[in-house]
């Protein structure tokens, strides 16, 4: 009987320890470290920093979005007395948390910044951004009318502000672009990565959107970095705006910064799959068709299908 209930007994719990050689760690972090210091090295001279971080930045810009649309975004009910303290707290910790990632990145780039960038001007650069922040509401709100005039099928703001993703990503690209325009350009990538994660949209924080933009569906949109959009545009599902080649020095390397994305100018309309490639100008008022594969300028008020262009002017 004694010998039953010893065996009855359970075996001891969870797997046995690995031994110390068991995945020759010591072997593989030698050899890592020689292809992170020596052979594959990535870092600039000088001491390790601290990379920005991905998830405070969606934080961030989910509290500048509710500090924005309160009413839309926040979390609580609001009156007349409330909301004003509930947009304060919520921008004054979004800006402290985005003053620290902004110093974060500009010590971790090296030379995204003025050399010898210091906390103050970390605390500068988010003073002036918050600074813009009516201008970009105002901005967000001319796109929102847009997006109400522009789809037959958006019934109210509130469905167009808090569900379209092409309102999500324009959110986050006039906050993104404006970092972008101080300096700070790590985090305005980031930031509009974390859109494009989201959404599908992948708009360059460097390109330039003027106001009322509106993106209907958006999957698979495309903006390049020196595109520069005028004021009225409408552009549907899978737009590349995107460069035709890429220029390079004497040396076979990139030239960075050079302007070679499309100039779209005010009241354009790009139906979906268009391809417009290289520092090409649609005139203002013009359409183009859908699936179109465009390397060439578009006078103004102009009709652009797979097989034609033609002027709206005079047309029946």
């Amino acid at each position: 009987m004694k010998d039953d209930i010893v065996s009855a007994q359970p075996a001891a719990a969870g797997p046995a320890a690995p031994t110390p050689t068991r995945w020759r760690l010591d072997q593989i972090v030698s050899e890592l470290r020689t292809s992170r210091e020596v052979t594959h090295s990535i870092r600039r001279d000088g001491e390790a920093r601290r990379a920005p971080s991905r998830d405070a930045l969606d934080g961030i810009l989910g509290n500048i979005t509710e500090a924005l649309f309160p009413r839309h975004y926040g979390q609580f009910e609001f009156d007349g007395e409330n909301i004003d303290y509930f947009v304060g707290h919520t921008l004054s910790a979004a800006l402290d948390s985005l003053c620290d990632q902004i110093h974060r990145g500009a010590l971790f780039v090296g030379d995204e910044l003025l050399p010898g960038f210091h906390r103050q001007d970390a605390v500068e650069l988010t003073r002036a951004f918050a600074s813009q922040l009516p201008a970009v509401r105002g901005l967000l709100i001319s796109d929102l009318r847009a997006a109400f005039v522009g789809d037959p099928a958006a019934e109210n703001f509130p469905e167009i502000l808090i569900g379209y993703p092409g309102m999500t990503a324009i959110i986050h690209h006039r906050l993104a672009h404006l970092l972008h325009s101080l300096g700070a350009r790590l985090i305005a990538r980031l930031m509009a990565e974390i859109a494009h994660a989201k959404t599908g949209i992948d708009i360059h924080p460097g390109a330039g959107i003027g106001s009322g933009f509106f993106i209907d569906h958006g999957t698979g949109v495309v903006i390049g970095e020196t595109a520069i959009i005028g004021e009225n545009v409408r552009i549907y599902q899978a737009v590349t705006l995107g460069a035709r080649h890429f220029p390079t020095d004497d040396h076979g390397n990139l030239i960075k910064g050079d302007a070679r994305h499309p100039v779209v100018e005010d009241d354009v309309v790009i139906y979906a799959g268009a391809t417009i490639l290289g520092r090409v100008v649609i005139g203002r008022g013009s359409t183009i068709g859908g699936n179109v594969w465009l390397t060439q300028d578009v006078a103004p008020n102009s009709f652009v299908t797979q097989a034609t262009v033609r002027s709206k002017i005079g047309t029946p």
